[in-house]
């Protein structure tokens, strides 16, 4: 292996298998130069494995970053296998440039080692902090849309109204059959418990009480609000978030539009209309599987369920379960357009991301149904 030393080709004079002593390198140890590079430093390893060496640099033409990470590369692998390896003759730019690639070993950060109970707190603390950043994100990007709204409101002209039309089909108009046979079957099962419950006292007939009131104040708009954000919310976010993949977002942008109203105002609209309608039929349904059970088990026939419904409960039960529908409507809107411009370029982002819009939408629905629970609850006595 030995070449004269004016020569450009990278190698290691006397790097002999098995034997140890002075390894002379020549030629230009350089990038240019990288299959030979890498073919002398594997006989350098060979033999540095098995005895210790000393690496004379006198006689290399040129040494770049490459080369240098290559020989330092070289040594740790020595080092590691058992090995010796030293330099000779480096010139002060070789002794530089060593230095800077040299391999060391990186140190994880040290964890701080803390209790059982100190470490919940710290999870339930962090939590918080994000839980607070998310809520204040759904603040912002809520005044966005609002204002997206006024400046609609100013210049009609400029509303989509064909993607409103659109969307309204999607959300109310093919959404009615399965939240209509949802609200049947779940009125029909809470009558049929009440029966139950109720016949141990004799008080049958009053499960036409209980349905019409819990149906039309609180079931039948929680129903179906976790139906639209297990429905709709997830399509949303889905059509959104793959936009966010194409790069089609950016291209609206680019264009001079304003994603806000082209992308996000006619859903929010649509789903603030269809979500009370959807609720109102979601009501008839609930009360008719509840009138069809309550024959049945309790033994009452159609007439008597339609006057005890009409003595149970009045319009003021139906106008407030209707008036949450258009705040769970919105909160489920924001919550899926946010998730979905929050979608990176991944498959598993989207996928991450629209599980998030349901689980999200469905907790913020029930916190919002408790809390109007309370309100009118206060203000009515």
């Amino acid at each position: 292996m030995l070449i004269e030393a004016g020569t450009a080709r990278p190698d290691a004079a006397g790097a002999t298998p098995g034997a140890g002593g002075t390894i002379a390198l020549t030629g230009r140890w350089t990038a240019d130069q990288g299959p030979a590079v890498e073919r002398a430093a594997a006989a350098i390893a060979l033999q540095g494995k098995a005895n210790p060496i000393l690496i004379d640099l006198a006689g290399i033409v040129r040494l770049d970053t490459l080369g240098a990470w290559v020989l330092e590369r070289t040594r740790a692998e020595i080092e590691a296998a058992g090995g010796q390896m030293a330099y000779a003759n480096p010139r002060a730019e070789h002794r530089i440039l060593l230095g800077e690639v040299a391999l060391r070993p990186v140190e994880p950060p040290a964890v701080p080692r803390v209790g059982r109970v100190f470490g919940m707190l710290d999870g339930i603390g962090r939590n918080m902090v994000v839980g607070g950043r998310q809520v204040l994100a759904g603040v912002s990007f809520l005044g966005e849309v609002v204002a997206a709204i006024g400046r609609v409101a100013r210049r009609p002209s400029s509303f989509r109204f064909t993607a409103l039309v659109n969307q309204l089909e999607a959300i109310a108009y093919r959404g009615v059959p399965i939240i209509a046979l949802i609200s049947f079957l779940v009125g029909g099962i809470v009558a049929q418990q009440g029966i139950i419950q109720l016949q141990r006292f004799g008080a049958q007939s009053f499960v036409v009480n209980l349905i019409g009131i819990l149906v039309l104040r609180e079931l039948g708009v929680l129903l179906t609000s976790i139906m639209v954000a297990g429905r709709s919310g997830s399509a949303f976010t889905a059509e959104i978030g793959s936009m966010r993949m194409r790069e089609e977002v950016d291209a609206l942008r680019v264009m001079g539009l304003d994603p806000i109203e082209i992308l996000i105002v006619p859903r929010i609209l649509a789903l603030m209309i269809g979500l009370p309608i959807l609720a109102f039929l979601a009501n008839l349904a609930a009360l008719a599987g509840g009138g069809v059970t309550a024959m049945i088990y309790g033994g009452l026939t159609s007439e008597g369920f339609l006057s005890r419904l009409q003595a149970a409960v009045s319009e003021h039960h139906l106008w407030v379960g209707l008036a949450k529908a258009p705040f769970m409507a919105l909160t489920i809107g924001i919550i899926a357009t946010i998730e979905g411009f929050a979608v990176e370029g991944s498959a598993e982002s989207l996928g991450r991301h629209v599980t998030a819009s349901v689980v999200k939408s469905i907790f913020m629905v029930i916190v919002l149904d408790g809390l109007f629970a309370v309100f009118f609850a206060a203000i009515e006595f």
